[in-house]
C-alpha cells in the first residue's frame, strides 16, 4: 500500500499528490504523542490504585493478618471474661456464704477505667474500633482482676480462721435444756406484755426456772455483765466475725467484763430481772450490729425435726414475756 496521499481535483479530473509540511508532521507528532500520553497515564492511574505493587502486596498481607490476630485476641478476651465471671460467681455466691461474709460491690468490681479521650491515640487506624473495643475491655479486666485478687486475698485469711470463727459462731442454744417447746416467744413482731402493741421482739424468750444456768453460745469475749435498762442483769459477748450475742434477765452473772469464754461455757443464771413478766431467758444475736433470728444459728445442736418444729412454732402470734 502506498504511503503518500492523494486528493481529487474536479477542475482538471485528476488526483494530485498531497505533500506533507513540517508543521503538518510536527502537529501530527504532538496529536499521537498527546494521545499516547493520555493513555499512558490513565493506564498508569489504573494499574496504581488497582494493581498492588510488590511492597503493596506484603503490607497488605501483613494488615490481613494482623486484623486476624486482633480477632483471635479478641475472642480470647470472651473467654477469659467467662472465667472470671465464673470465680466471681463462685466467690460472691459459695466462698463468701461459707465465710458468712459480704460479696463484693459490683461498681467496685467493674471500678473505673480512665476518661474519654484515653482511647484517641486509636483514632487514626484503620481498625480503631477494634482496637479501642479490646483497649476498653482490657481495662476492664484489669480492674476486675485486681478487684478479684484482693477478694480472694481476704477468702484466705478467713480460711485460715476459720476453726477460730466456727468456734465463735453462736451456733447452739443458751440452755442445756433441750425441749424446743420451751422457747415462750419467737423472733419476730410480737404483742408486748406492757404496752399491749405489736412490737419486733428481737430475739427468743426461754420460759425456764429461776437459777437454771445459761452458757455461751460461742467463744467470745464479755463485753458487758450489769444492769442495763429493760434487759435489767445481762450480758453481752462479742463473738468477732460481726457477731455479738446477748443474755438479759439474769438472776446472778458467772464472768465479768472482759473475760474470754468458750462456747458451752456457764455465764450465768435465769433470772426475772428488768422488763420481765416472769423467770425467763432473753437471747439475741446480732450480725453487723442488726438483730437476726437465733433460730438460725441453733445448727449444732438440734435435729432436723427440731428445727422445723421452732419454724412452724414461730409462726404463732404470741406475747412477748419482755
Amino acid at each position: 500500500m502506498s504511503k503518500h496521499k492523494f486528493r481529487y481535483n474536479p477542475a482538471n479530473l485528476t488526483y494530485e499528490k498531497i505533500e506533507t509540511g513540517v508543521r503538518q508532521i510536527i502537529n501530527n507528532v504532538l496529536f499521537y504523542l498527546s494521545i499516547a500520553i493520555v493513555f499512558g497515564g490513565a493506564g498508569a492511574l489504573i494499574a496504581f490504585y488497582l494493581v498492588d505493587s510488590p511492597r503493596e502486596k506484603i503490607l497488605r498481607k501483613e494488615l490481613n493478618r494482623t486484623e486476624f490476630e486482633l480477632r483471635m485476641f479478641n475472642d480470647k478476651l470472651n473467654e477469659l471474661e467467662e472465667i472470671l465471671a465464673d470465680i466471681e460467681y463462685r466467690d460472691d455466691n459459695i466462698y463468701r456464704i461459707i465465710f458468712e461474709t459480704e460479696p463484693i460491690a459490683s461498681d467496685i468490681r467493674q471500678g473505673g477505667y480512665g476518661g474519654t479521650n484515653r482511647y484517641s491515640k486509636y483514632e487514626n487506624y484503620e481498625n480503631k474500633e477494634l482496637l479501642t473495643d479490646i483497649a476498653q475491655r482490657i481495662d476492664i479486666l484489669t480492674g476486675r482482676l485486681y478487684a478479684q485478687t484482693t477478694s480472694l486475698d481476704e477468702i484466705y485469711e478467713l480460711a485460715i480462721n476459720k476453726e477460730q470463727m466456727l468456734n465463735s459462731l453462736p451456733a447452739i442454744r443458751p440452755v442445756r435444756e433441750t425441749d424446743v417447746r420451751r422457747i415462750a416467744s419467737h423472733f419476730g413482731y410480737r404483742t408486748d406484755p406492757f404496752y399491749k402493741v405489736r412490737k419486733m421482739h428481737e430475739g427468743i424468750d426461754f420460759s425456764m426456772a429461776v437459777g437454771e444456768e445459761i452458757i455461751a453460745t460461742g467463744d467470745g469475749v464479755v463485753t458487758l455483765a450489769s444492769k442495763n435498762g429493760g434487759y435489767g442483769n445481762c450480758i453481752f459477748i462479742d463473738h468477732g466475725f460481726g457477731y455479738v450475742t446477748r443474755y438479759a434477765h439474769l438472776s446472778a452473772y458467772n464472768v465479768k467484763k472482759g473475760d474470754k469464754v468458750k462456747r458451752g461455757q456457764i455465764i450465768g443464771y435465769v433470772g426475772n430481772t428488768g422488763k420481765s413478766t416472769s423467770p425467763h431467758l432473753h437471747y439475741e444475736v446480732r450480725k453487723n450490729g442488726k438483730a437476726v433470728n437465733p433460730i438460725n444459728y441453733f445448727y449444732n445442736d438440734i435435729t432436723p425435726e427440731e428445727y422445723e418444729t421452732m419454724l412452724q412454732l414461730s409462726e404463732i402470734p404470741t406475747q412477748t414475756m419482755d
